[in-house]
């Protein structure tokens, strides 16, 4: 792994750690999305492949299958622990893919990226025009760009249903501002229209894709919610959400967001929607 610095961001803590802990549940979760992802995104032969947010690794090993042994995949994140995984996952792959330790707004990079992807990696630049500039600095003339992000709160289950079933137990938390990074925050298209076009790029194209979520499995409908339930305090808005509560309020607030998976489960498990963005431009 090629170590350069990167800013503390909380993917280098106690997020990232989170997301390690629970990696093969989310990388099923997001596997539809990354495959549309890859699908937009066109990797050929023999291509030089940059993949921004690459986490433990799932796009980028994705990418390198369809680059080839004579393409290159970098992987790029700010979180040690993700790209520690993303390294175990790799060992006795072939074609490989290097992993670096970076901040994709701010790295240095040479001028030979065929392709730029990114899934769901996208949305926490603190400056994003200055951040995809610093992107298009990577890419070949005529060099393109696809990555998928998040649509609105509203329109997603996966905060959506646990939020909307506490919210006469928990107070909400303050909303962000409506440029503030998060998963959210390119949520409305004129906005990440207005990004690419600053930053340089054209051939811009955003279209919405739509896809259940498998959120929890288990061998019982019980246990199905129940696994759904866990998911979203680990790796969801449940976690800060009820930071803070007395254990009466938890509880009560447990309760109500398991009755709201109790009304998704499907044969496969607890079955959410989930909307998103999927981004294609060129440099």
């Amino acid at each position: 792994m090629t170590v350069e610095p990167a800013r503390p961001f909380d993917w280098d803590g106690p997020n990232g750690d989170r997301w390690v802990a629970n990696q093969a549940r989310l990388d099923r979760m997001l596997g539809p999305f990354g495959e549309a992802l890859i699908a937009a995104a066109e990797p050929r032969e023999g291509e030089r492949a940059l993949d921004v947010g690459c986490g433990a690794g799932a796009s980028a090993f994705d990418l390198a299958d369809r680059v080839g042994h004579d393409g290159r995949v970098v992987g790029l994140d700010i979180s040690r622990a993700l790209l520690a995984r993303a390294e175990v996952l790799a060992r006795n792959l072939t074609p490989a893919v290097e992993f670096r330790l970076a901040d994709a707004a701010t790295a240095a990079f040479a001028r030979d990226f065929d392709l730029v992807v990114s899934r769901f990696g996208v949305m926490f630049f603190d400056q994003p025009i200055a951040a995809f500039r610093n992107i298009r600095s990577a890419m070949k003339p005529g060099g393109r760009l696809a990555f998928v992000c998040w649509r609105g709160a509203a329109e997603n289950d996966w905060t959506r249903l646990p939020m909307g079933a506490i919210r006469d137990i928990v107070p909400p938390p303050p909303p962000p501002g409506p440029d503030a990074p998060g998963p959210f925050a390119f949520g409305d298209r004129r906005r990440v229209q207005g990004i690419l076009d600053q930053a340089g790029f054209i051939d811009i194209d955003i279209r919405p894709f739509d896809h259940p979520i498998v959120f929890g499995v288990g061998e019982t409908p019980d246990a199905k919610i129940d696994d759904a339930v866990d998911n979203a305090v680990s790796v969801g808005p449940l976690e800060r959400a009820l930071k803070g509560c007395d254990a009466a309020t938890a509880t009560r607030a447990l309760a109500a967001v398991r009755a709201a998976y109790a009304c998704k489960v499907a044969p496969e498990g607890v079955v959410i929607e989930g909307a998103a963005w999927i981004v294609t431009a060129r440099s």
